[in-house]
């Protein structure tokens, strides 16, 4: 098991630094090419035939990344899942109806249960009452980590104890050393009931990125700590070169997948949003020509009820070459999912 967990000391090893990663040819791109979260080529079809009332190729995507063990696609999977089934219910209840012991309905089952709950104002509560779900997932196949990510985040809303937090950390990270959703998670935890400790958050991510393969998702988490920091405008300063390291290894990483790959959406959107916060106006061109058409609700609704609208206008101006006089416009400005400046969202906006 990797020893990436809390109570954390402090790992402050020096963080690499990136070639500049040259943007595509070509004109900027229209704004009515950009989507919003779209899926990928093999969750695409799975949706359209969710859509007609179809549950069998979910099973079927889903049965194939736990054959293959391909854990951050079937965690991306599930909570895409989990949402369409959310607002589209029908198919979802035909599955669990037809195969309650399957492990991706009951993986589903679970990451629809804290979804629903999540909203709620008596959400520590109610959450409590879905536990059962949690585990007849995890027991559904002991290699998963997915469920224990729901765990990690079903302990966040629930106000869990540290205690026990850490004994579902370790259960996760001995199944997956390297899982993004999980190490997100724990992050979030962090974040929530250490508020202002962004100096540990950076201890933990650090220390989890130099651990892992350069290639893992989890070269983007100092960046996650960096956009925590800076959108939340508490506790002790964080110093320049830290979050300049953090955007650098996230940047890294970025170049890595191809341009407007939608696998490396999320990670691009959110680092384009801290080269904004850090003023680093031609980085932020670079990561907005790989983005290419590919908006992530997560950042954006952080700063726009109108996060896609909001990615073309940052990309349009990014793109078009303008003075960094008019680019510090688009500087976003956090504000709680209630309107208000600050705070932390749903249970897996990362």
């Amino acid at each position: 098991m990797v020893d990436t967990m809390v109570p954390l000391p402090a790992f402050l090893r020096p963080t690499r630094k990136t070639r500049r990663v040259a943007r595509p040819a070509g004109p900027t791109p229209a704004a009515d090419d950009a989507v919003l979260d779209a899926p990928d080529d093999h969750l695409s079809p799975v949706l359209v035939a969710a859509a007609r009332g179809e549950y069998e190729p979910a099973a079927a995507l889903l049965a194939a990344t736990r054959t293959a063990a391909r854990w951050e696609d079937r965690d991306g999977y599930a909570r895409r899942l989990a949402a369409f089934a959310h607002a589209r219910p029908e198919w979802f209840d035909a599955w669990c109806t037809a195969a309650p012991d399957d492990p991706g309905a009951l993986l589903v089952s679970a990451q629809l249960a804290v979804d629903r709950l999540w909203p709620s104002p008596a959400r520590a509560e109610l959450l409590r009452a879905v536990s059962p779900l949690i585990t007849a997932a995890a027991r559904a196949d002991d290699r998963d980590p997915v469920p224990w990510r729901i765990a990690l985040d079903h302990a966040r809303g629930s106000k869990a104890g540290h205690r026990y937090f850490e004994e579902l950390w370790e259960a996760a990270v001995r199944r997956a050393p390297h899982h993004y959703g999980c190490h997100v998670a724990a992050l979030r935890y962090l974040g929530t009931f250490w508020h202002g400790s962004h100096g540990e958050c950076f201890d933990f991510a650090e220390r989890a990125a130099q651990d892992a393969p350069g290639d893992s998702l989890v070269q983007a988490l100092p960046v996650r700590a960096a956009f925590g920091y800076l959108t939340d405008l508490c506790g002790p300063e964080v110093g320049r070169a830290r979050l300049d390291g953090a955007a650098d290894r996230a940047a890294d990483l970025s170049g890595r997948f191809p341009a407007a790959d939608p696998w490396a959406a999320e990670v691009r959107n959110k680092l384009l949003f801290v080269l904004l916060r850090l003023e680093r106006w031609d980085d932020a061109r670079d990561q907005a020509a790989l983005i290419g058409p590919y908006a992530t609700s997560f950042p954006w609704t952080r700063v726009s009820d109108d996060p896609l609208g909001h990615f073309v206008r940052v990309r349009e101006a990014l793109l078009g070459g303008g003075p960094a006089a008019a680019l510090a416009g688009l500087i976003p400005t956090p504000r709680r999912p209630d309107g208000g400046p600050q705070g932390s969202g749903g249970a897996h906006d990362h």
